[in-house]
């Protein structure tokens, strides 16, 4: 397994937000004309689209469970994943091991794959103490200056762009379809409802060379999660 896939892997399901704060800007291959909707707008209607800002708000923990596939890994790789706040921990575990593990307490976090571990660094963990139980809600509208509409395979979509990321929502439902970052690309194909909020369901990602599929298989809210669990 290459190093790559934890750090690539959580920025994917966990920092997409984020990650409009610290990426490099990517070029699309499509022609943009000026969106009529300003940024707030858009990230209103993707918080909508997710099941309300207030609904968001009201989580305090998440538990997510995946199963990652794709020629970036041996076999299939289950992850499972727990969020309180801006804290988490991750442990993907191959035929039955943990081969990896991930965990940020809110001030520090490292890396540890293979024996070896690695301390996140000081830039990372400057945009990881920004981070919320539902990613969603890291998102600003002061980051962005203007919205296009692009079109993909024949959709609408509205672009949040800056020098450091770009982000594609539907027009028709306000969720957030595609990320362009410096992590990797991702598209989300499908969506999940759990108890009232939409969760991706079905990532396809690329990073580095690297192609995989990301499947939801559980998500729960405000249950299972504690301080104790990011020690």
């Amino acid at each position: 397994m290459k190093k790559i896939i934890i750090p690539f892997f959580c920025a994917i399901l966990f920092s997409t937000s984020v990650a409009a704060q610290t990426t490099t800007t990517a070029t699309a291959k499509t022609e943009a004309v000026k969106s009529k909707l300003t940024p707030k707008e858009v990230i209103d209607n993707y918080l909508k689209a997710l099941g309300g800002k207030d609904k968001l708000e009201a989580v305090r923990t998440v538990i997510v469970e995946n199963t990652i596939t794709g020629s970036a890994v041996p076999g299939e790789i289950k992850m499972t994943a727990k969020k309180m706040g801006n804290k988490f921990k991750s442990e993907q575990s191959f035929m039955g091991q943990v081969a990896a593990s991930q965990l940020f307490d809110g001030e520090k976090g490292y890396f540890q794959q293979m024996g070896q571990k690695t301390e996140i660094s000081a830039d990372r963990l400057a945009e990881l103490k920004k981070g919320k139980a539902i990613d969603a809600l890291a998102y600003d509208a002061a980051n962005y200056s203007t919205v296009t509409v692009e079109k993909l395979d024949g959709k609408d979509y509205n672009v949040l762009s800056s020098d450091k990321g770009k982000f594609y929502f539907d027009t028709a439902t306000g969720l957030l379809y595609k990320s362009i970052s410096k992590e990797g690309n991702a598209i989300i194909k499908s969506y999940m409802t759990v108890d009232g909020i939409k969760f991706p369901e079905e990532i396809n990602a690329e990073g580095n060379g690297q192609q995989v599929t990301i499947k939801t298989t559980k998500v729960i809210l405000n249950s299972g999660v504690s301080d104790a669990d990011f020690k």
